[in-house]
Order: C-alpha cells, then sequence, then structure tokens
C-alpha cells in the first residue's frame, strides 16, 4: 500500500502503475464520469485524454514561452487571504448585479472561438449549462454556433465578443446582427492585433496525423465556413484582426451601438483611462488566456492598477487563471465585479459535454461559497480589499 502521505494523484499514479490496473485495461488517475472531480484541474487530464492532439495543443497553447499563461496562475499565489472570526456566517448569497441584470453568481464563462474543436455540438452545450446553472455565457464572434441559436438554448441573449474585423462593413453587420439578436453587452477584443506565436500548439499539431484541411479546409478563407456569424458576408480577403485599430474605432463603435460597450484585453491604467474618455462602459482585464502576447505578467497582477484608474466609474472585469474558488474571490476583493473563466469549462465540455461543464459551474461556486464563509463574508457586497493581502 502507498503512505497516507501521497496525493490523490500519486496514489492514483500508484494505481495505474499496478497490475490489477493493466488488466483492467484503465487509467484511475483520469475521471471516468464529472461527479468522480475532486476538484475542476480532475477535468483537465480528462480532456487532454478525449481529444486529438492538435485540438488539445489549441486549447493548451499559449505563446512563445507560455509564460504569460503560467503567470496567470502563479499570481493568484502572491494573493493571500486574510480570514475574519466570529462573523454570523449561517446565510450566504453569491448573486451579483451587472448592467441591470442579477446573475447566480461574479462568475461566468469567457468567450472561446472554435468549440466544435472540442465538442461536436460546440456551443449548444454550454449554452445549456449555463442556462440550468443561470450562468452568464459571452459568445465569440468565432463560434461554431449561431447567436441567435444560443440565444434559443440559454433562454436570453448572450452577451457578445466582437474581433475588430479588417473591413468595417462587416464589423457595422456583425454589431447589426447581434443587437438584433437582444444582446445587451458586447465587448471589443483588443489584445491580439499584434499577432502571435502559440508554440506550445505548433508542437502538438505535428504529433496529428490527421490531415487538418479535411475539417479546415485548405485556404484561408475556409476558417468562415464554419463560423454562422459570417453567413452573408462577402469573406474573401477578411482577417478577424485589424492592425490600425484605434482609439477613434472605438468612439465609431460607441457611436453605433447602444448596447453597453466594453473593452476586453486592457492591462494598464493609461489605457484604462483612456477607455473611459472614449466611452467605453467597462473593460474587461484579460490576456486572451495567456494566448496574446508574452508580457509575463497574469491578469491577477494587472487588476489592482485597473481598477485604481476605473475609480468606481465602469465596473471592471477579469479573466485569465482562475481555477479555484478562491481565485475568484480573490479577484472580487481586488475590485473585479465578475470573473470569466475559459480553458476550466472547455475541460468539461470536451470530456463530458454539457454535464461536464455544469459540474465545472458548480464546484467553483461551491468553493466560492466556502471561501466567503472563511472570510465572514456572507454577500459578494461583503467581499472587499481588507480581506486579501499581497505579498512582496
Amino acid at each position: 500500500m502507498p503512505p497516507a502521505s501521497l496525493l490523490r494523484r500519486d496514489f492514483l499514479r500508484y494505481l495505474a502503475a499496478s497490475p490489477a490496473a493493466s488488466l483492467a485495461g484503465a487509467d484511475p488517475a483520469v475521471i471516468a464520469r464529472p461527479e468522480e472531480a475532486i476538484n475542476v484541474l480532475d477535468f483537465e487530464a480528462a480532456a487532454r485524454k478525449a481529444l486529438p492532439p492538435a485540438h488539445w495543443g489549441y486549447l493548451a497553447t499559449g505563446v512563445e514561452d507560455d509564460a504569460t499563461l503560467r503567470a496567470n496562475r502563479e499570481g493568484f499565489a502572491r494573493v493571500y487571504l486574510r480570514p475574519r472570526r466570529l462573523v454570523d456566517i449561517s446565510g450566504g448569497d453569491s448573486r451579483t448585479e451587472l448592467f441591470g441584470a442579477v446573475w447566480h453568481s461574479p462568475l461566468g464563462l469567457a468567450p472561446v472561438g472554435n468549440q466544435k474543436a472540442f465538442h461536436a455540438e460546440g456551443e449548444a452545450p454550454v449554452a445549456r449549462a449555463a442556462a440550468k446553472t443561470d450562468t452568464l455565457q459571452v459568445l465569440s464572434t468565432a463560434t461554431n454556433t449561431s447567436i441567435e441559436d444560443v440565444a434559443k438554448l440559454l433562454g436570453r441573449p448572450p452577451w457578445y465578443q466582437l474581433y475588430p474585423s479588417s473591413r468595417w462593413e462587416v464589423t457595422e453587420y456583425l454589431v447589426r446582427r447581434v443587437e438584433a439578436a437582444g444582446c445587451p453587452v458586447m465587448a471589443l477584443t483588443v489584445d491580439t492585433q499584434a499577432g502571435r506565436r502559440t508554440e506550445t500548439f505548433e508542437r502538438f499539431r505535428v504529433q496529428d496525423e490527421r490531415p487538418c484541411a479535411a475539417c479546415h479546409g485548405p485556404e484561408p478563407g475556409d476558417f468562415f465556413r464554419r463560423k454562422p456569424m459570417f453567413s452573408g458576408v462577402q469573406t474573401a480577403g477578411l482577417r478577424t484582426s485589424n492592425p490600425a485599430l484605434n482609439w477613434e474605432h472605438v468612439r465609431r463603435l460607441r457611436k453605433l451601438t447602444g448596447m453597453k460597450f466594453l473593452i476586453k484585453g486592457l492591462e494598464t491604467a493609461e489605457d484604462t483611462r483612456l477607455a473611459i474618455d472614449n466611452g467605453a462602459d467597462g473593460v474587461i482585464v484579460s490576456n486572451h488566456g495567456g494566448r496574446a502576447g508574452e508580457s509575463g505578467r497574469g491578469t491577477i497582477e494587472c487588476l489592482p492598477e485597473v481598477v485604481e484608474a476605473a475609480a468606481g466609474r465602469i465596473p471592471v472585469l477579469l479573466d485569465g487563471g482562475i481555477r479555484r474558488g478562491a481565485d475568484v474571490f480573490k479577484a472580487l476583493a481586488l475590485g473585479a465585479r465578475m470573473v470569466f473563466i475559459g480553458r476550466p469549462y472547455l475541460w468539461g465540455l470536451a470530456a463530458f459535454g454539457q454535464a461536464g461543464v455544469e459540474r465545472v459551474i458548480e464546484m467553483l461556486n461551491a468553493e466560492l461559497h466556502l471561501v466567503m464563509r472563511q472570510c465572514g463574508a456572507v454577500s459578494i457586497r461583503q467581499v472587499t480589499r481588507d480581506l486579501v493581502g499581497l505579498r512582496g
């Protein structure tokens, strides 16, 4: 028998190496059902097992040395909790209000494109899980499921993430379409304009023996074939990026729509102040999950200066590196109004479909409630800056 001090994963690896496991032909280190998960990280191995190499690499990659990807996680370790005692914690309420809507919790689902790379139904199981758990879903421009179909599954329009097209008329078409679908909030992504090198993805891609062109097409323009938001659009020569994007473009977008208008991908106080000056209703502190550039700084480390620059004038939201309810709590305590997960719910989607997404959401919310009680906060309003500290 292994010593009792072994961690769960060490114990499972011990079992996996045993003759009994070899005879059974199973890997006990990988969960077989969502209910077996101890925390959301257990879904990572299950997703890797379920996905072909190229699709796993696309999900797992950061850029270059993956330093920013790691920083998103490591940054949370530099924030510590300051628990309060002898507080009546018999209640508990994680409801969160944002832009006039009330959500079950401050945990949302970040926009991720190409979700059919992870599940045959794409965004549909995610929408059903979001509806069942009353969770905010943000839909990507590069969705494999139309905004109209997602809205039906959700029972309400999602938020929409907009990539700035290389042609203004296409951008305007997308904005008008999501407005017509009833979307209340649109977030302009601004952190991928310079391009990127996804080296981890490339290393996994070359291990995949399947012909990529069978799904993706042999020509660059075939990218849009499986993207229903571009149906009816002339896509020849079109790119979902615009190197000329600047604050004038932001002002033009602001005038174009009555939706609440967020800017996603800001990391500094300077850009936060410019966002406010140019009409943004909110900002999302984000580095594209460590996939935009190699800044080496996690979003939780960027959050305090952005919150200070916003000075309560607009809400500040955050994504990047959330793996625990404690991470959600830390971001809220440092001033975020809402936080978003990406990879964790995609792990659940890839491994178990809707049930996996639901389990990930439920586990993180349960952990958040636990940390709130440990710190003497029975409502989101009571999650304040004095409940965390920062290591030097």
